[in-house]
């Protein structure tokens, strides 16, 4: 009994979409937080000449405004340009890393949208269980994470600004120019390690969320057999299975009633549609049959194609009795039905000259 407890099996389909529904999903914020730098960064060096032509603006604009003197309207005016101006330079950055932010989750999760987590919860706000939450194995976990998250990043950042440093003292002959490449230099290559090590940061955290994520899911064996019942116990879920089932059937039914030799009848109440292809049937086989509406539908299709319907009522009740949709006659029909289908190849040479062969 003890081993029917242990979560040892994976979440089934339904728990998984389940957990979905309530917004539980595995999402690494490492993740978003790289994928939303890099964007940051690309559409910050794409849009670096656009802002700048901004400020340049901005300031001679300051700068013709220069002796005037400062009213109120003057004042309103210089607010309102400043505003707009300063929301031109940050608008196109800001919807790039908006836009960068929603992909960044996606790309995790799909989309997802539940109201699930916006739900007030009020065992949230329990004192007693906040702050046996801050205490808890996971939050020491999170804060192990983040402090070695940030030692690395500062680790590594600190290295290679001692490397630079030790560099300053040759920099003082070369030209202001050569100081400024240098400069440059130096920060690309700092900038290009950090974004590597937050692409390894972020890797390795979006592995630990999905792995964590995927294991609290898991279910006990009995758990999984109390879903199973559940599912199939369930007379609302059987009844649309069947549903569907015969939905399909019936529709899979009318669309080989086309293919049909012949349809024999019980003029009202019975219908039933044979084909019979010596090539690949040793007899005769049942494509459709049905009785009251779904006889007169099978009789209205065979019309609409052109197929023959014969009136037999005990051959087509005992048809519609024993044989199934897709089943071939049995032995003791085979002269009754052989009887019905020379008839009808006989009456129509033209269509059936391959079954008179």
């Amino acid at each position: 009994m003890a081993d029917d407890q242990e979560k040892t099996e994976e979440a089934t389909s339904k728990k998984l979409e389940d957990a979905r529904k309530k917004g539980n999903v595995p999402k690494s914020q490492d993740m978003a937080g790289f994928v939303t730098l890099l964007v940051g960064i690309v559409a910050l060096v794409f849009l670096l000449s656009f802002m700048g032509s901004k400020v340049v603006n901005l300031y001679i604009y300051y700068h013709q405004i220069i002796g005037q003197e400062l009213t109120r309207e003057l004042f309103f005016k210089i607010t309102l340009h400043t505003m707009l101006q300063v929301l031109l330079i940050i608008m196109p950055l800001a919807v790039c890393i908006m836009i960068a932010g929603v992909i960044a989750n996606v790309m995790q999760f799909g989309f997802l949208f539940s109201t699930e987590p916006l739900s007030p919860k009020f065992e949230k706000i329990n004192p007693i269980k906040g702050i046996a939450n801050l205490f808890s194995l996971k939050k020491l976990i999170e804060s192990v994470k983040i402090v070695l998250k940030v030692g690395a990043v500062f680790g590594v950042a600190f290295y290679f600004f001692l490397q630079f440093v030790k560099e300053l003292p040759h920099t003082v002959f070369f030209s202001m120019f050569s100081q400024l490449l240098w400069l440059k230099e130096k920060m690309l290559i700092l900038a290009g390690v950090m974004l590597l090590l937050f692409l390894l940061i972020a890797v390795a955290d979006l592995f630990i969320v999905r792995f964590q994520y995927f294991k609290n899911l898991r279910m006990s064996k009995q758990e999984v057999k109390d879903e199973y019942k559940q599912m199939e116990g369930d007379p609302r879920v059987k009844g649309r299975i069947r549903q569907v089932q015969m939905q399909t059937a019936r529709k899979r039914m009318m669309q080989n009633v086309g293919s049909a030799d012949v349809v024999i009848t019980n003029p009202t109440h019975y219908a039933v549609a044979l084909r019979y292809d010596k090539e690949k049937e040793k007899a005769p086989v049942v494509l459709a049959k049905g009785v009251d509406h779904l006889a007169l539908r099978i009789r209205q299709i065979a019309t609409e194609h052109g197929i023959q319907i014969v009136e037999n009522p005990p051959l087509a009740r005992e048809l519609y009795r024993v044989c199934d949709v897709d089943d071939q006659i049995p032995a003791n029909l085979f002269q009754a039905v052989a009887e019905v289908l020379s008839f009808v190849y006989l009456g129509n040479k033209s269509k059936f000259a391959n079954r008179l062969k």
